[in-house]
């Protein structure tokens, strides 16, 4: 998984940075195949924003979380995306079950 982290009016320091890391290190548990993550994190006024892009096989998902403590925002962040990475997951999981069928099978017509 290749991380982006990028920051708007914020220093990213080695410990944001290290925070991030491990906390979306939660989401490779639930699915393999993220491939690229693209964090921003901001500061407007009194808000601390984090979006993230990630790019899934076959999707990309988006979220972002808005607190006063960058940290908590980091947290909210990857919550909703552990949420909609399972969701992804999930809908992957059941349309590989049904065999490319999507049809019932016809019943066989009855001889005279």
């Amino acid at each position: 998984m290749q991380l982006n982290l990028t920051g708007h009016h914020v220093e990213i320091t080695d410990s944001m940075r290290n925070y991030v890391e491990e906390k979306l290190a939660r989401l490779t548990r639930h699915f393999d195949h993220v491939t690229n993550v693209h964090v921003i994190l901001s500061v407007e006024k009194l808000e601390q924003k984090a979006e993230a892009t990630l790019h899934l096989a076959g999707n990309d998902v988006f979220a972002e979380a808005v607190n006063e403590d960058m940290y908590a925002a980091i947290d909210a962040l990857v919550d909703k995306l552990d949420r909609q990475v399972i969701k992804h997951k999930e809908k992957i999981k059941s349309h590989r079950g049904n065999g490319g069928n999507n049809r019932p099978a016809e019943p066989a017509e009855a001889s005279s």
